[in-house]
């Protein structure tokens, strides 16, 4: 029986490892991070660790095997490459944040625009209230790779699905890494449209008695 359920564990963990995988390939290609910013993570629940994307590691030629398993204090449980020097930002959602699943950070340029300005995205779209839980805010500024970067972040995650971060870029979680990753690509899409409407005129503001 244990034999059997170390087996599943085993399975699991590599299939989740072959999204994160999946997702950083796809971001990279849907122009979400450049080079290899960014960094992608789901949450192993089993171990009480993550699964998250290596540190400056080119996509284009990342396999599964490159993918490290770290617990939540940074000690590295599985892989032969360092990992994201960011991943005290998805710790720190995972430890304080239990109906997160997966965390994924982009470097997407319109809404990471947004964040260079400090500016608060409000709700230009009826898609941002299901997905993103209502206007995109922005967490304080943190040194990048700093727990604070993820402590600064998680007051608004704690309500809403993703946020900018104040010159750096974005954040959104979800309970799965699909889920996060629509997140990531909604803020980007409400990003690209309210830069678009401002060169134009005024955007005019959904309120909550409109949702």
């Amino acid at each position: 029986m244990k034999e059997r359920m170390d087996e599943r564990m085993k399975n699991k963990k590599e299939e989740l490892k072959r999204e994160v995988v999946l997702t950083a390939k796809r971001a990279l290609k849907e122009g979400m991070v450049a080079g290899t910013s960014g960094n992608i993570s789901v949450f192993l629940e089993d171990l009480n660790a993550m699964a998250i994307t290596p540190s400056g590691y080119d996509y284009t030629i990342m396999e599964e095997n490159d993918v490290v398993v770290i617990s939540l204090d940074g000690t590295v449980l599985e892989g032969h490459l360092k990992p994201s020097s960011e991943w005290k930002l998805h710790a720190e959602i995972y430890k304080n944040l239990p109906h997160v699943k997966s965390v994924v950070h982009t470097h997407s340029p319109y809404a990471t625009s947004f964040a260079v300005l400090h500016k608060e995205i409000p709700v230009i779209l009826i898609e941002m209230v299901p997905f993103l839980k209502g206007s995109i805010e922005v967490s304080p500024y943190a040194k990048q790779g700093s727990s604070d970067v993820g402590s600064n972040a998680v007051p608004i995650l704690g309500r809403k699905n993703a946020c900018l971060m104040a010159n750096h870029g974005v954040v959104a979680v979800g309970d799965t890494l699909g889920q996060a990753y629509i997140n990531s690509i909604y803020v980007e899409d409400a990003a690209k449209i309210y830069h678009m409407a401002l060169t134009v005129g005024t955007p005019v503001v959904l309120t909550e008695d409109l949702w």
